[in-house]
């Protein structure tokens, strides 16, 4: 216990003292410093940051148990993501830079009104504030608590120590945001990326090793001959948990907003200190996506060979952590705690950075204090933050764990994908779409979507299932994409029977970074995508 206790507090204290040291002459009282990083992120830094502010314990606990209960077919949330973040690189990042814009919802304001931003802005802030930062913090209490056993360590209940750990994790991810600012918070989130790739990757190598009598690769072998229905990467056997058909429907609607419009991933790119490297960071990031598998979704299946006498499919949240235990030694006990912290700690703290970014962009500056100040603008960027964190950690022991959490995150997600990207693809093809018809779309889209899902959830299955001549229920995937082109038809004919002064997004004064692309943007890009689609022919069943 006490080199587990040291390890922890060793990795721990070096994320902390890298970020400071590396941010402590930055002064933090502009805009661009403060939110932007000073527009001087590189490569590797934007890399790492993008990683771990999508990756954390709700892709090690909650895409590892979805496995551990059905096959790899859940890798398709980072297979796919892959593919979305080429076309960040190459088609979004380029267009965003040049507007030097530091928000979406900006260009929605800039595209069709302010009223239009504001809307796009405070969607954003409902998603993050019910789904993400919540989901991220349960996530990480319940799977640092289930892999160390603190209830039994500390002789607390489950629900003191959920509160503790939400509570402890949330404030010190808070202390990086608030006084940190986005460079802070994108290099601790490289320091902890290196260290959740290490962890990550080991806790499979061992468990493969252990199963093939010291040999990985045996052990691969043994897993893949007794438990090959789990490999079927098409996910279509009866009543799929992810059916193959969803990837052209919700998934691809689902992929691109989030990896190229969502706020938390393009403010990165955003600071970048010019187009290459932030064309650069998006495509070594896209190129770490693919050995994801390797990390939250072969480790479930994993796990389903070793535990399936003793793990029921409600306990699937259990499924890594019980990996874990079986396989990790006590003295990697503390650094892997420490990853778990780290992984956590980086999606809140970015996560609360963006939100801080939107609010006060997109609603203070834009509504209710237009002649604010830099400082001004800081100031209510941290007061967003402590707000917002302490909602998160008020709501996240409260959540219901009895279905899958990672399916909850993405319904909340898909209640505003759709409809916003809608709204961000027609803006940039079409220039005459009416503002109206946009603020319509975006408030329209997400009741449609809660109303096909939620509200009249069984008469509307009942209906398609008859209809389709299946038992198998309708996934919410296919309900986004539906929403998705029915808002895109909207526009489309308020393109047509109310077309407005054509209105292209305004142009900054100028790029406020060098805009040269990277050289070898297109050829890595093609790379990434032959090796997504590798994926799904090497696997298909």
């Amino acid at each position: 216990m006490p080199v587990t206790i040291a390890s922890f507090l060793a990795f721990t204290l070096l994320v902390a003292v890298v970020a400071y040291v590396r941010t402590r002459s930055d002064s933090m009282n502009t805009w661009d410093a403060y939110f932007l990083g000073g527009r001087s992120l590189t490569a590797w830094v934007i890399a790492g940051s993008l990683m771990l502010t999508n990756l954390s314990t709700e892709h090690l606990i909650g895409l590892n148990g979805d496995a551990f209960n059905h096959t790899i077919a859940v890798t398709a949330w980072e297979t796919t993501a892959a593919i979305a973040m080429v076309a960040t690189a190459l088609y979004f990042l380029p267009k965003y830079l040049r507007m030097g814009l530091s928000t979406v919802p900006e260009y929605l304001a800039s595209r069709y009104d302010t009223a239009t931003g504001m809307v796009g802005a405070s969607l954003f802030l409902f998603s993050y504030v019910l789904a993400i930062l919540p989901v991220v913090l349960l996530f990480g209490a319940t799977g640092i608590d289930s892999i160390f056993g603190l209830q039994e360590a500390l002789g607390l209940s489950q629900s003191q120590v959920v509160w503790l750990l939400v509570w402890g994790v949330g404030t010190l991810g808070s202390l990086y945001a608030i006084f940190g600012g986005l460079k802070a918070v994108a290099i601790s989130d490289t320091v902890n990326g290196v260290g959740f790739l290490i962890a990550s990757l080991i806790v499979p190598l061992l468990a493969l090793a252990q199963i093939g009598d010291g040999n990985p690769v045996a052990g691969l072998s043994t897993v893949y001959a007794e438990e090959r229905p789990k490999f079927d990467i098409t996910g279509n056997e009866p009543g799929s948990f992810l059916p193959f058909g969803v990837l052209f429907t919700g998934m691809i609607v689902n992929q691109v907003f989030f990896w190229c419009a969502g706020q938390q991933i393009i403010q990165r790119g955003l600071g970048a200190r010019s187009l290459k490297e932030g064309q650069k960071g998006v495509l070594i990031a896209a190129c770490l996506k693919l050995v994801g598998p390797l990390v939250i979704v072969l480790p479930g299946v994993i796990a389903f060979h070793m535990f399936k006498d003793t793990l029921g499919p409600e306990d699937y949240m259990q499924a890594y952590p019980e990996l874990v235990k079986a396989v990790l030694p006590d003295w990697l006990g503390g650094f892997f705690a420490a990853v778990m912290v780290g992984a956590v700690l980086s999606t809140f703290n970015s996560v609360l950075n963006s939100s801080a970014t939107l609010f006060c962009r997109d609603i203070y500056q834009a509504a209710l204090r237009p002649a604010a100040t830099q400082a001004q603008l800081v100031a209510a960027g941290r007061g967003c933050s402590i707000a917002l964190a302490v909602g998160a950690m008020t709501i996240a022991p409260m959540i219901d764990t009895s279905g899958s959490l990672y399916n909850y995150l993405q319904r909340i997600n898909a209640t505003v994908f759709g409809p916003m990207l809608a709204v961000i693809l027609v803006g940039m093809v079409r220039p005459r779409v009416p503002a109206f018809a946009a603020k319509a779309g975006l408030l329209a889209g997400p009741v449609l979507f809660i109303l096909l899902v939620v509200v009249f959830d069984r008469p509307v299955q009942s209906f398609l299932q008859a209809l389709l001549g299946t038992g198998d229920p309708v996934h919410f995937l296919h309900f986004l994409g539906a929403v998705f082109v029915a808002v895109v038809a909207w526009l489309l004919l308020a393109d047509r029977r109310w077309p407005t002064a054509s209105r292209p997004p305004s142009q900054s004064s100028g790029p406020p970074v060098d805009m040269t692309p990277w050289k070898h943007a297109k050829g890595i890009g093609a790379f990434v995508c032959v090796c997504t689609i590798g994926c799904y022919v090497l696997l298909a069943q």
